[in-house]
């Protein structure tokens, strides 16, 4: 294992119960799942990026499509998301793993290098800055991080469905015994925790695709259109 090696870790499904096959919804000429990954691939303290899917045959889609564009996939367990997770970190060699959910196709590159800074400098055992919990980042343009230890000591003590399938909650869960880290953006402008930009049902793809989105947008640029 890199213990210094930086991986995104992107998770992705088209079994979605509130939104099926929202990774290929076209969001102005392009799957959602392009837009996360482009986007993602902009940040510059990553030193890798996978995408983690279910095994299932419909999913096998999923994965046929990442490839082509030139990205890793890994397949796990369609139930047990931790498992999956620890999976792709094994076979992408992380030491330190930043989680994106592929429901941000707003995802900001800048974003994610700040979250990796800001772990590397503070000591903390997960960091995160995705959504306004306890600071005042918009919903959708950043990520969580933590250590592949850490993964690894999850994946033995989680028990509970809810922490195996939602992969990070086993922190939230026992939050008196990590130490949980956040922060605000630098910019007046960029604390708008009264946005939501991630993609989680129907309302959410329409209030995105009604409004004139490219991928190559910066945070600025998206904030002024909404």
């Amino acid at each position: 294992m890199g213990k210094d090696k930086v991986v995104a870790i992107v998770q992705s499904r088209l079994g979605s119960t509130r939104l099926p096959f929202k990774a290929f919804l076209n969001l102005h000429g392009k799957p959602l799942i392009d837009w996360t990954l482009e986007r993602l691939a902009m940040a510059t303290r990553l030193d890798g990026i996978v995408v983690a899917v279910p095994d299932t045959e419909m999913d096998a889609l999923l994965q046929k499509h990442v490839e082509a564009g030139g990205f890793r996939c890994v397949a796990g367990s369609e139930d047990d998301v931790l498992a999956r997770f620890v999976l792709a970190a094994q076979k992408a060699n992380a030491g330190k793993i930043v989680r994106v959910c592929a429901d941000n196709p707003l995802v900001w590159g800048e974003a994610v290098d700040r979250l990796v800074d800001f772990y590397g400098k503070n000591p903390c055992d997960y960091a995160y800055n995705h959504i306004p919990r306890n600071n005042l980042w918009p919903d959708g343009l950043g990520a969580e991080m933590i250590s592949r230890d850490l993964l690894d000591e999850m994946d033995k003590k989680a028990r509970e469905k809810s922490q195996r399938e939602h992969c990070l909650n086993y922190i939230w869960d026992n939050s008196n015994d990590y130490r949980i880290a956040t922060f605000d953006p630098a910019e007046d402008w960029l604390k708008r925790p009264d946005l939501k930009l991630d993609v989680d049902r129907p309302a959410d793809y329409m209030r995105l695709a009604q409004r004139p989105l490219k991928p190559q947008m910066n945070a600025r640029e998206i904030v002024e259109i909404f």
